[in-house]
Order: structure tokens, then C-alpha cells, then sequence
């Protein structure tokens, strides 16, 4: 009976006070984050060769920019050089990675201890990952875009039509981009690519392309989209991070405050 009461309150204290709730959620992290580690190791072993194929690749890629760097036509990957200069990219490990529920994370090697933080962006060369939603000293976890929660400004690459891009549960590398204006020029097999109308990812970094669209109930348009990026197969990824990203909230939440 002890035991029952003390777990029931420290459930109580742990949910009731945010600096508990804090450190519970840190401390889980490190436990779970050790856990993944230790099987990431084991695992990513078998997978070398297709993680060399990979380097291989963005060696091509690299090599093709330094030699000929206007001819990209032929490549869905992001141009790091053509970022602005206020965004830096931190590497991390993929320990572990959820893709079959419906608010699925992913837990990377980094953490607070390597200048990670809450609200940073992630990607691939493929496209964008998720969002950083959590953070211990040695690593942290990603919301990824196959979550019910997520929501990500994107818009078409050939106009400045946007809109928000959500997933349905339905497939693990197609998402929905909702409310494009029925104006919009949409074809199948268009790019899509994030609009930059945030702090978290730079604008033009890709997504993926449209598959099926079809005219919603409020007279704009809903895509499917296929992602760039396989999100069931991810080993290594950057994470975003905006050096001007506090400078921005801070002014914008003084203009709210006025406004109130």
C-alpha cells in the first residue's frame, strides 16, 4: 500500500510541477537515450555498406557542385552552400526511430551538451525530418513529420502559393499539404519545399512531390505528397540551428504584446 501511494504521488508531483516535470523528462531521455545507443552500435554495423554507399553519393554530389555548381538540375538534394549564413548545421546519429504510430519520434546522439535545443530543424540531404521536441545532456528527441502533432509551413516550388504540411497516418513517406489556394498551378510531380516563414528551417530545402491532389469542401486544394526522404530507413541527419532564431521571437512577441 506504501508503495502504491508513493508512486501515485510522485505521479502527481511529477505532472503538477513543471521543473519536476522537467527533470523527469531529462532523465528519462538519458535512460532510453543509453538504451538506443547501445543497440544503435550493434546494429549499425550490419548496415555499413549502405551508409558508405550513401557518403559515396554526397561525395558525387559535392564534387559536382565545386566543379560545375550551376548545373543542379538533376539533383533533389539540399544545396547546403546556397543557405544563408545564419543557420549552422550540427551532425547527429539516428539511435532510434518510430514510424508506424501516430506521433512518431526519433531519438539522435546529441544532445544539450553539442548545442542542441528544443525547436531546432532536422534533415537529411533527402529533405526535412521533424522538429527537436525534447532535450537531455547527451541527446535529444524529434517530432517527426509522421506525427499528428506536427505541422510545417510549406508551399509550392514553382509559386508562393503555401500551406501546412500534416500526415494523416495512412503511409510512412506520403504527407498531406492542406489549404493551397485553388489558384495555385499544381501538376502531379511538382516540388514542394519549406517557405522559410519560420525560425526552424530555411526556405527551399525539399520535401517532396505531389502525387494526387484533389478540391476540398473550403475551395482549396489538398496534396499528397511523396516525401524525398524514407523516413523508415534513417541513420544520420543535421540538425538546424537558426543563430538569429531568439533575436526574432523576442521582437515578435513584443509587436504581440502591443497589439493586446
Amino acid at each position: 500500500m506504501f508503495g502504491v501511494l508513493f508512486l501515485v504521488s510522485l505521479a502527481l508531483t511529477i505532472r503538477s510541477h513543471s521543473f519536476h516535470s522537467t527533470k523527469f523528462t531529462s532523465s528519462a531521455n538519458f535512460l532510453s537515450g543509453g538504451i538506443y545507443s547501445a543497440k544503435s552500435n550493434v546494429t549499425g554495423y550490419f548496415g555499413l555498406r549502405e551508409e558508405n554507399q550513401k557518403l559515396l553519393d554526397e561525395n558525387k554530389y559535392l564534387r559536382k557542385l565545386l566543379t560545375n555548381p550551376k548545373d543542379l538540375s538533376e539533383i533533389k538534394i539540399l544545396d547546403s552552400s546556397d543557405a544563408p549564413t545564419k543557420f549552422n548545421f550540427i551532425t547527429a546519429k539516428v539511435i532510434n526511430n518510430t514510424y508506424s504510430k501516430t506521433k512518431n519520434l526519433l531519438t539522435i546522439e546529441k544532445g544539450l551538451n553539442d548545442g542542441i535545443n528544443i525547436d531546432m530543424g532536422v534533415i537529411t540531404t533527402n529533405g526535412i525530418v521533424g522538429i527537436v521536441n525534447s532535450t537531455s545532456k547527451n541527446y535529444a528527441t524529434v517530432q517527426s513529420v509522421l506525427n499528428t502533432n506536427s505541422q510545417i509551413n510549406a508551399r509550392l516550388k514553382n509559386s508562393n502559393h503555401f500551406g501546412s504540411l500534416v500526415w494523416n497516418t495512412k503511409n510512412p513517406n506520403i504527407v498531406q499539404l492542406t489549404d493551397i489556394n485553388r489558384l495555385a498551378p499544381v501538376k502531379i510531380g511538382d516540388s514542394i519545399i519549406t517557405d522559410g516563414k519560420s525560425t526552424i528551417f530555411p526556405e527551399g530545402l525539399p520535401i517532396g512531390t505531389i502525387k494526387i491532389f484533389e478540391l476540398g469542401k473550403n475551395d482549396s486544394y489538398n496534396l499528397d505528397i511523396q516525401l524525398f526522404n524514407d523516413m523508415t530507413n534513417l541513420k544520420h541527419v543535421y540538425i538546424i540551428e537558426n543563430t538569429e532564431a531568439e533575436e526574432i521571437k523576442t521582437l515578435e512577441k513584443e509587436g504581440e504584446d502591443e497589439q493586446q
